[in-house]
């Protein structure tokens, strides 16, 4: 996995500490995540692990005091004792703070790892092929148009040449749907004709040993009266996989009836991945698992046709199926996303009244339902089969703790509270911002406020990494990519920001005694609201500015 650039990273404190003691021991230490266990300790190695390597798992006194010397200015630590748990160490958190809060751009932004050669990857959503009308897409092809368009800014923002096909005609009306749920999808006024290249793909098919009228220049009349009328080749895919020995695809393929459409989809792969001059290139097909057989066909064809260029590395990332009760079960794509729409209308006008209207809460509302929708079917691991509650009762609200209305809300508190506090200033109720380097951030001594750093802040850049890191190292046709990552990541950042939220008075009295510890926890603020801008920028989601 690559790893974030410069600063303190959780997964460089684990490698470190791992080799620490001199042994080789594989998964010895853990780092703590809950509230309770972090009032006295950041990483423990269990006594039962230490085991394994020392008498009744005691850490000799030398070993723990050459790690806390080589260690204590690199990992920050600030003790490590033994215990009856096991070995504990517990960092020194106003030094982090300090570290952490005094280079936010670091840690709050994404960086893009320095690889040895251009990365490029191909992501073909197979339910935006064949000139769909947005009437035929149902909510699991939405589910795999979201992952695709998630997943191919998070490949960008970490330095990868990213191509989406299909590349759409503008103007279209499954373009405008996809630009009211934010969906950033390539298209053009008009799409690159592939007329010559579909054209030489029939001629390689009709001399090719797996197609049915293989060899024949001009086959008979009786021979073409055998395939349906909109078919052109009927080609057996199950001889080829046999022959070349291909594992991984599914065991009932057999034969593809070729329809022009699906060379022309073929075409527009090839075209994208010649642009890249002879680059590798990766191609995932994005399909949800209905659609998996028909793309498995689309693969071996291209595989067949693909005489002329360097074998294609192709995946499959698939998408379970997405089951939906209530009395609207039947809706599809387009109804669902009015349906969500009409929620969140009734849910605003509900908590602010005759507010609710013009064309700025028009964009509110569309934003917020876009974040919900996305929330719904993204935090959801792909391959997982996703539930909808579409009971019309059922309502959507920012109370809830799992949904993107509620990491909306408290991304939209954080506005609220810097507005205010801008404001204040205004008003020469506080002074300006000063320079970090001014702050005593020892101050910071509320244990919700180590949390938000330790659990969300740090490891965030990491985090970003664990969406894709299994796209290098994959085996096999399909892929399995942690999608799921950053919805739950802001669900459960949102919820222990509310915790602190609700207890601690941020802005407190306008006394200079107490602007110190003000400003610390403003700076600790700016740390996450940069932190929720950033995670939803790669869901394509504009942070709100008001609540």
């Amino acid at each position: 996995m690559e790893r974030p650039g410069p600063g303190f990273s959780l997964a460089g404190c684990a490698a470190a500490l791992e080799g620490a003691l001199g042994r080789s021991a594989a998964r010895l230490w853990f780092k703590e995540s809950s509230g309770r266990n972090l009032r006295g300790r950041d990483w423990i190695a269990p006594r039962g692990a230490l085991g394994k390597l020392f008498r009744r798992g005691q850490v000799p006194e030398d070993h723990i005091e050459r790690l806390v010397c080589e260690y204590r200015h690199s990992l920050y630590i600030h003790s490590c004792e033994q215990t009856g748990a096991g070995l504990v160490i517990r960092l020194d958190h106003p030094a982090l703070f300090k570290q952490v809060l005094s280079n936010l751009p670091l840690y709050t932004r994404p960086t893009k790892a320095v690889a040895a050669k251009k990365r490029c990857v191909v992501l073909n959503c197979a339910p935006l092929q064949g000139n769909r009308a947005p009437e035929s897409l149902t909510v699991g092809h939405l589910r795999a148009i979201l992952l695709s368009d998630h997943l191919a800014e998070v490949l960008r923002q970490q330095g990868w040449v990213v191509h989406a096909t299909p590349n759409l005609p503008q103007n279209t009306a499954v373009c405008t749907f996809l630009k009211l749920l934010r969906v950033s999808w390539a298209s053009t006024l008009q799409t690159t004709s592939a007329e010559e290249r579909v054209s030489d793909f029939q001629k390689i098919l009709s001399e090719s040993v797996y197609t049915q009228l293989g060899q024949s220049e001009a086959p008979s009349d009786r021979a073409r009266k055998v395939l349906p009328k909109d078919v052109l080749f009927k080609v057996h895919l199950r001889q080829f996989v046999k022959e070349k020995e291909l594992e991984g695809y599914d065991a009932n393929l057999d034969v593809a009836l070729v329809q022009e459409e699906a060379l022309r989809q073929i075409a527009e792969l090839q075209h994208t991945v010649l642009q890249e001059d002879g680059e590798q290139c990766v191609v995932i097909h994005v399909v949800g698992c209905k659609e998996e057989f028909q793309q498995q066909k689309i693969d071996l064809l291209w595989q067949i046709l693909n005489t002329g260029i360097d074998q294609v590395t192709q995946k499959h990332l698939v998408c379970g199926p997405v089951r939906i009760t209530g009395e609207n079960a039947h809706l599809n794509a387009v109804e669902y996303f009015q349906f969500r729409r009409s929620q969140m209308q009734e849910a605003s006008v509900m908590k602010y009244g005759n507010l609710v209207q013009g064309d700025s809460w028009a964009e509110i509302i569309s934003n917020m339902t876009s974040a919900t929708i996305k929330f719904e079917l993204l935090a959801t691991a792909h391959r997982s089969p996703l539930n909808l509650d579409l009971t019309q009762s059922v309502n959507i609200s920012t109370k809830g703790t799992k949904g993107g209305a509620f990491v909306m809300y408290n991304c939209a508190r954080l506005a609220t509270l810097f507005d205010h506090f801008n404001k204040s200033v205004q008003q020469g109720l506080y002074p300006q911002f000063p320079e970090t380097s001014q702050l005593n951030f020892s101050a910071l001594r509320e244990e919700g406020e180590w949390l938000l750093l330790y659990n969300y802040i740090i490891p965030f850049r990491e985090v970003l990494c664990q969406t894709t890191e299994s796209l290098s190292s994959a085996t096999g046709i399909r892929l399995t990519i942690n999608t799921e990552t950053v919805c739950k990541f802001l669900v459960n950042l949102s919820m222990d920001f509310s915790s602190y939220y609700n207890r601690v008075h941020i802005l407190g009295e306008p006394l200079e005694h107490l602007f110190n510890q003000m400003f610390t926890r403003l700076q600790l603020m700016k740390a996450l609201r940069e932190v929720f801008h950033t995670a939803l920028g790669t869901l394509h989601i504009t942070p709100p500015s008001q609540l």
